[in-house]
């Protein structure tokens, strides 16, 4: 997913996107521990993805922060 797509998502479909992220990654490394896993490229895509979410959402609490004051 691109850093421009996630931009436009609400904070409540990031939060969605994370947890399904994370979700995801659970299963493909126990996939890969139980050497059922094809591609092993995905494991690094799913971490971006979820790094690039946690970048949003953290970009959008220091803005709010400073809005405040």
């Amino acid at each position: 997913m691109k850093y421009k797509d996630i931009r436009e998502l609400s904070d409540a479909e990031l939060a969605a996107k994370l947890e399904d992220g994370r979700a995801e990654l659970f299963n493909l490394r126990f996939q890969m521990a139980t050497s059922q896993l094809d591609n092993t490229a995905r494991v690094t895509a799913v971490k971006r993805d979820i790094a690039r979410v946690q970048t949003e959402m953290r970009a959008r609490e220091i803005a709010a922060k400073n809005a405040q004051n």
